[in-house]
């Protein structure tokens, strides 16, 4: 059986985000795990990204897993890096869609992160709004929220959301420990998503010993691979997946 661990990022739960794709994954063993920002009614107190790392470890340990593979997007996926970096002997193979963070200083000292922190400084609604405009590309309209109220977890998204971005802002990794990690690394991203990413991919090719990338037409980071193309993803996962499987 092929163990998933699949995280989510900064907005929708991991249910919400993974379920229907898993209809395209029959024969894997899924755990989908939301962000620990999210485990209580608020951020806990001293939140941080090692906290999202204990997290997939403890994961993983209540699973039975030793070994598994990481399928991950946005915020769930910068933690996913930051494991990676920091338990590259637990992870088979690593899928991320459009991490939120490389944690390289080139990364770290992208303005784009000014523009967050002035994002997420708005109230309620307005925050959310102002953050997803800024994970596309220049020009791309998005629609508004869909008819009706909001679902109840949207409640906890604008504090979530500030305290996983200074998390990410102030988390470190040595770019280094990237290459300690020799499994298959697939990262993904649309074409109309935000440049940053283009760049990061470029940032990663170089960092990691096994890295393969994926463009997909006419897609963001709102409009992810996995949602709208899930078959072609899956086939993709599932490649990788079968290069990494442990000997």
């Amino acid at each position: 059986m092929t163990d998933v661990l699949f995280l989510p990022g900064g907005i929708a739960p991991a249910e919400v985000r993974y379920r229907p794709f898993l209809n395209h994954l029959p024969g894997i063993s899924p755990l989908l795990k939301d962000l620990e920002v999210y485990a209580g009614e608020a951020p806990p107190t001293g939140y941080s990204v090692q906290a999202e790392v204990d997290g997939i470890g403890r994961a993983a340990e209540r699973a039975g897993w030793d070994r598994f593979h990481i399928y991950a997007h946005s915020g769930g996926a910068a933690c996913a890096l930051a494991f990676v970096a920091s338990h590259p002997e637990r992870v088979l193979s690593l899928a991320v869609d459009e991490p939120a963070s490389d944690f390289t200083p080139a990364d770290q000292g992208d303005p784009y992160w000014a523009e967050i922190e002035d994002a997420v400084k708005l109230p309620g609604p307005q925050s959310v709004a102002a953050f997803l405009q800024l994970q596309v590309a220049p020009g791309v309209e998005l629609s508004g929220p869909p008819d009706g109220p909001p679902p109840t977890w949207m409640a906890k998204r604008p504090a979530g959301m500030a305290a996983l971005a200074n998390a990410l802002r102030n988390h470190r990794v040595d770019p280094t420990s990237y290459s300690k990690f020799d499994g298959p690394v697939l990262f993904t991203f649309g074409s109309l998503t935000h440049p940053r990413w283009r760049a990061m991919r470029d940032r990663l090719k170089g960092l990691f010993r096994d890295f393969t990338s994926e463009e997909f037409e006419g897609l963001h980071h709102l409009n992810t691979c996995h949602q709208a193309e899930p078959a072609r993803t899956a086939e993709l996962v599932t490649k990788l997946w079968g290069r990494a499987q442990p000997q």
